[in-house]
């Protein structure tokens, strides 16, 4: 049956777990870790997004980052978590999926970070694919789409490790501290993620 209502706000106040990491929307006691590992990581995010001021990481900015989350996800048009190694809680990283459709389309678009010392040891993965099994089987999405920049070779890996195809080429797709940068384009499907879930744990078992 097709989804053509958005779905109930429970749905985008999860807690998700996946060993390694489990994912919760952030709340106003994460700031200094959050800003501590956005300004440890910023040679290596801004390769890759816009650089930032001192302002945009201060308190009083998380404070309103919060609130644009919460009312997005009441609206059920985003969903925004941050990513928490489960051994010690420590602050990872970030998932989102924005702009989200419903009636015919169903589908989001997915964005995520981790922090310069968290990355290649699989945390991102893991929460991508916590994201995904939300997205899919609770919130009732058919598609989630992403896109990724042709030099991005870890971002890339990762979503072909989470069962992401490779579906198209984007001229001048996003500026990026004033540049217009190409993208390659990559989609998820419900179907894809469950076919490719069950294939890995076929191979595991």
């Amino acid at each position: 049956m097709f989804q053509l209502k958005p779905p109930g706000n429970a749905d985008f106040s999860p807690i998700l777990v996946r060993d390694p990491v489990y994912l919760r929307a952030p709340v106003i006691r994460d700031h200094p870790q959050w800003a501590a590992l956005r300004e440890q990581s910023r040679a290596h995010l801004t390769a890759w997004e816009d650089d930032w001021t001192p302002e945009e990481l201060a308190g009083s900015a998380f404070r309103q980052r919060i609130q644009l989350f919460e009312r997005e996800a009441r609206r059920s048009r985003a969903l925004s978590l941050f990513v928490f190694r489960r051994d010690d809680e420590a602050l990872l990283g970030g998932v989102t999926l924005t702009n989200i459709r419903y009636g015919a389309a169903r589908a989001g678009v997915l964005g995520y970070w981790i922090g310069a010392p968290h990355i290649d040891q699989g945390y991102g993965s893991a929460a991508v694919r916590a994201l995904a099994g939300h997205v899919f089987d609770a919130i009732g999405l058919n598609r989630i789409e992403a896109a990724c920049h042709p030099d991005n070779a870890p971002s890339r890996r990762l979503l072909l490790k989470c069962g992401f195809e490779k579906e198209g080429f984007a001229r001048d797709y996003l500026k990026i501290n004033g540049e217009w940068r190409d993208h390659e384009l990559y989609a998820l499907t419900a179907r894809r993620y469950r076919e490719y879930s069950a294939q890995n744990e076929t191979n595991r078992s």
